[in-house]
């Protein structure tokens, strides 16, 4: 063994020794010379390594005894590789259908009242094209293609206030107040059966507002400006404005940021049987988070569940499987290991969506830019696949969010604040396809596809 490569040894204090080593010389870490010697004594290393033959070697300017201890070389054992993110266990079915916000923004009584949430039904997609605005970047000032997210966003309608209280195992609700008029549409929520119901749903509770002018609905709202330290709204989406053929809302509760206890209250009761809009609660070029289920794929291998790798073309009983599932002791399956189950249908929150466009549904020209020659609607030719026209105001999103068309999306503001150039940075939009998602469209517009094709013979039959 030559001394350069026994110096490089010795300093990294990482080496194997031998029987033919022992007349070699070598630097030790303070540059003295020495020289093995009794390379028989066997001692046991401190971290838990097998037992291994050390090498003594003599100083010859201190005469000081040095002991260097050779290390194994490095065995990794690969058994059971997951591919996926073992953060997400267990991978079963969501519990409920609708996003849950399990965290909402940090209040701070400094800023203005304002509600945190809202809720959506997932269109579709397009595709939209802009000039990046990006300094230093290559694509800098030039045309950029991505797609984008259509949530339409019927305006939501607030029907109740409750305040929290902070105990020592977290928030607990004191009361709830809830508006005098309430519609079918949230009735519906509390019933199993509707149609065999006798619809009598908050009919004493409606009382209430005419009994004594209301003094019991003043008295709980005067105790949650005295004793709670957190408002929310209840609100409901009007589900009978969408595609859906669904008649039953959905109904979540909306915090209430900014300002005192007092403020929130009378700005919580100063919305009931009101509309809430989209424009009211997110605004354009902001940062905002999406919380929905995915979509179901039902029972999956670990192969497309996991993404494992296949194993090769002739292996027995099969190639998309988790060869070694564990060791025999512990004579169990890890929960590591990769295994087949439910795929999809999961609780998911998708962080950062920047929004891009916020359109209001009576507006004719609500995808039109000023690029655009004709005004145009956000709904493609043919409608969204799978889900139909949107005619209420929308939210655009860059990117894609969980969750299948018509499925329920709870968006929420983000949970920081955000200083990166892409969060801050200005959208202005050049185009907006509306061409047809059924194939490939070639126009963007009915009116366009007529003055291209001119009169065609389906159009004489019909006015005929």
């Amino acid at each position: 063994m030559s001394t350069r490569l026994l110096k490089s040894l010795v300093v990294k204090i990482s080496f194997r020794v031998s029987a033919e080593s022992e007349s070699a010389k070598i630097f030790s870490l303070d540059a003295a010379p020495c020289t093995f010697s009794d390379p028989t004594l066997i001692v046991r290393s401190s971290d838990n390594l097998p037992d291994i033959k050390p090498a003594r070697c003599l100083t010859e300017n201190s005469k000081r005894l040095v002991t260097f201890v050779a290390l194994p070389p490095k065995i990794e054992f690969k058994t059971n590789t997951v591919q996926g993110s073992l953060a997400f266990l267990p991978r079963k079915r969501a519990a409920r259908h609708r996003g849950k916000v399990k965290s909402f923004p940090k209040d701070d009584p400094k800023k203005p009242v304002h509600l945190t949430a809202t809720m959506g039904y997932k269109a579709g997609m397009t595709t939209i094209v802009r000039d990046l605005d990006r300094p230093g970047a290559k694509m800098h000032k030039k045309e950029v293609v991505e797609a984008v997210t259509i949530i339409e966003t019927p305006p939501l309608i607030a029907i109740g206030l409750v305040g929290y209280i902070e105990t020592p195992r977290g928030l607990r609700s004191l009361t709830t107040v809830w508006a005098e008029h309430l519609s079918d549409e949230l009735k519906r929520r509390f019933y199993k059966n509707w149609y065999k119901s006798k619809k009598k749903a908050f009919t004493k509770y409606a009382k209430k507002h005419s009994e004594s002018s209301g003094s019991s609905i003043t008295r709980e709202l005067e105790r949650i400006k005295k004793y709670c330290t957190v408002v929310r709204v209840l609100a409901h989406t009007q589900i009978r404005e969408t595609p859906l053929k669904q008649k039953k809302a959905h109904l979540m509760e909306i915090q209430i940021n900014g300002g005192s206890i007092a403020d929130k209250v009378e700005f919580g009761h100063g919305l009931f049987e009101k509309p809430i809009e989209i424009d009211t609660i997110f605004e354009q070029d902001e940062m905002i988070d999406v919380i929905a289920v995915t979509k179901g794929h039902g029972f999956q291998g670990v192969t497309s569940r996991w993404g494992t790798k296949k194993l090769p073309r002739k292996t027995h009983k099969g190639l998309r499987k988790v060869a070694c599932i564990g060791a025999w002791h512990p004579s169990h399956v890890q929960w590591t290991v990769a295994r087949a189950g439910q795929d999809g249908y999961h609780h998911r929150t998708s962080a950062n969506h920047k929004v891009y466009r916020i359109g209001k549904g009576k507006d004719e020209k609500n995808a039109a830019t000023e690029f655009d020659v004709v005004p145009k609607q956000i709904t493609p030719m043919g409608g969204f696949v799978k889900y139909g026209e949107v005619k209420n105001d929308y939210i655009m999103l860059k990117g894609s969010v969980p969750g299948v068309k018509k499925r329920v999306m709870t968006l929420r503001k983000s949970l920081w604040p955000h200083t990166s150039r892409k969060a801050l940075e200005k959208v202005e939009l050049k185009w907006i396809d509306t061409s047809s998602k059924f194939g490939h469209g070639a126009y963007q517009t009915p009116a366009e596809k007529r003055q291209f094709l001119g009169t065609l013979k389906k159009d004489l039959n019909a006015s005929s």
